[in-house]
């Protein structure tokens, strides 16, 4: 008995590309069609539903698991929004400034527009919008 080889699933951009162009379709149909199902002893078709959804996770490149990236050590990752603090302070986190490389002592200009604010680092590097 010979087999037919199957496609490897879909993974990254492909596979957003695959589920867009797929929206009319139920999810299960979706998950076979990017290649996410096996046949068994039996030829019975299996979608593989779980294997589906972490790939449109990772290719989404939404972290569930925790796992920290760099040193190993915990803390708060990047929300990208912040809150008005009790003293009227706005704090930008380490998180952010590690993310674009600042060290201390780096200079901005600060530009208030009608509903942002615009950090614009004194060398003339736009930084934040």
């Amino acid at each position: 008995m010979t087999r037919k080889k199957k496609n490897e699933p879909l993974i990254g951009e492909a596979l957003l590309a695959k589920v867009k162009q797929l929206e009319h379709l139920a999810k299960e149909e979706k998950a076979k069609e990017c290649g996410y199902y096996t046949i068994t002893k039996n030829g019975v078709e299996r979608v593989n539903m779980m294997k589906f959804y972490n790939a449109l996770l990772e290719a989404k490149e939404i972290e569930l698991d925790g796992k920290q990236a760099g040193n190993g050590r915990g803390g708060r990752s990047a929300s990208y929004r912040i809150t008005v603090q009790a003293n009227g302070n706005l704090l930008i986190g380490a998180a952010y400034t590690k993310q674009m490389d600042l060290k201390p002592g780096d200079e901005f200009e600060i530009s208030l527009g009608r509903k942002h604010i615009r950090l614009k680092q004194i060398d003339g590097e736009m930084v934040d919008d």
